[in-house]
């Protein structure tokens, strides 16, 4: 469970101009993992903080992001609000227009906006539909809409019983192999997955998230922590739930038969962390699975039979020589393609001690068109840290240094572009002075800006 609080600093980053922030510049780095990298442009990415005028702006801390394929708008919601960002892409570097669409009684869904233990948010590309959930306890209130926010239709909110902490909503389509009934009026299956200390549970709607069935327990304590990462769904409706600590390793735990039952599968060489991993499934089904080891470094695998077995786990970001990660979120598009992003530094030790941790931390992003055999790491902020400081992953416990609360987000939009949503720890003074640890939490976006993207249709043609 994670507590609130709004950041002290009013101040605007650098780059304020006509309602719309630049924050950073656009730059990357082209560094190999742990193979010789393949000789595919490295992505660029430019970032977009929030209009000061919005109401949560600098109160962003675990952020989510999705994207309507239908009209183009990317969702953003962190703390109480749910922003829409539209793009005009016939400038160079694109424009980003903010608006804040946040649920209410107003436009239809009276228990939004109104308190939170903790915020999440899910677009189902296909549909356009986004689910903008708020934390109440052993249930959520949420919210959907249909057209990127004008309107909101109201929840249940998830299943019962289900966990008090740190719940997560995901979709896609059904298993055509499972049970649990045939969709009602809406074509995909929604899951909300929530988690206790000793176990978790995950409910499945049939009927786009209005309402939801039992929750059923996904693993206990005798096989996992009950912490875990985001619910994502495949193509041929599988659904992953990461976990980062099963049995001594880190694990998803997978369903194939539309939430009725589930299995821990485990990735072989992986130890257990304080950041949740996460995953991401290409069109064809590849997994990867994205992570921070026990050591503190950045990794990734890649499985191609729903989790039972694992391929090319590497460590990656070590030519920027991160030494320290936090936060990783994964995408994939194609089957061959994929994206790992994460808050890194190259400073080692302890990156929770407040007192005498003074590493300065980066976006990166890594990249692979060659199915995980080899990754390109960006840096997608090379010219304004995301933190200066130490960063605590230790929850309620921490001090003044968790501004940035437990993980950031990323997505693709219908052309393959990345985008990833983080709070920026680090504006105004903290960007060019090294002795200043601003902790903010700004809304922002890292949309890549060159590179291939995560689908090959959208190369330009050489």
């Amino acid at each position: 469970m994670t507590s609130r609080r709004r950041s002290p600093s009013s101040l605007v980053p650098a780059g304020l101009a006509a309602g719309v922030l630049a924050a950073g510049a656009v730059g990357y780095a082209v560094v190999p993992a742990d193979a010789a990298a393949t000789g595919a442009p490295a992505p660029s990415f430019t970032s977009y903080a929030a209009p000061a005028s919005l109401t949560d702006h600098d109160n962003s801390g675990e952020p989510s992001i999705g994207d309507d394929w239908r009209t183009g708008t990317t969702m953003y919601q962190s703390s109480l609000s749910t922003y829409a960002v539209s793009w005009d892409d016939s400038t160079s570097p694109s424009t980003a227009h903010w608006s804040d669409v946040s649920a209410n009684a107003g436009n239809g869904c009276p228990q939004g906006s109104t308190v939170s233990l903790d915020p999440i948010l899910f677009t189902d590309h296909a549909t356009g539909r986004t689910f903008e959930s708020q934390l109440s306890g052993v249930d959520s209130l949420t919210c959907w809409t249909d057209d990127d926010g004008r309107t909101w239709s109201p929840s249940t909110g998830g299943g019962i019983p289900s966990g008090v902490d740190h719940q997560t909503v995901g979709g896609g389509p059904f298993s055509s192999t499972g049970i649990g009934g045939l969709p009602l009026g809406y074509p995909n299956a929604v899951y909300y997955c929530s988690q206790d200390i000793a176990t978790a549970f995950c409910a499945v709607s049939r009927d786009g998230g209005t309402t939801f069935g039992a929750g059923v327990p996904t693993y206990s304590l005798l096989d996992c922590d009950g912490l875990h990462g985001h619910v994502k769904v495949a193509p041929d409706g599988t659904a992953y739930l990461p976990n980062k600590s099963c049995g001594g390793s880190q694990a998803v735990v997978t369903s194939t038969d539309n939430g009725t039952s589930w299995t821990v599968d485990r990735v072989p060489g992986t130890t257990p962390s304080d950041a949740d991993p996460s995953v991401g499934v290409g069109a064809d089904g590849t997994l990867y699975f994205g992570y921070v080891d026990g050591s503190g470094t950045p990794g990734v695998a890649v499985s191609r039979d729903r989790g039972r077995t694992w391929t090319d786990r590497q460590t990656v970001g070590r030519q920027f020589g991160i030494q320290n990660a936090v936060f990783p979120t994964m995408v994939a598009g194609d089957g061959d393609r994929a994206a790992l992003a994460y808050l890194g530094t190259p400073t080692g030790g302890d990156y929770q001690d407040e007192a005498n941790f003074h590493g300065e931390w980066h976006l990166y992003v890594d990249t692979t068109y060659d199915g995980g055999k080899t990754w390109t790491t960006t840096d997608a902020t090379p010219n304004d840290p995301v933190q200066v400081g130490s960063i605590c992953t230790g929850g309620t416990t921490c001090g003044n240094d968790r501004n940035l609360l437990d993980f950031i987000d990323v997505t693709t939009d219908s052309r393959g572009r990345i985008e990833v949503a983080f709070a920026d720890g680090c504006v105004a003074g903290c960007v060019t002075d090294p002795q200043h640890q601003g902790r903010d939490a700004w809304a922002t976006i890292s949309r890549q800006s060159g590179g291939l993207g995560l689908f090959a249709a959208y190369d330009p043609v050489s």
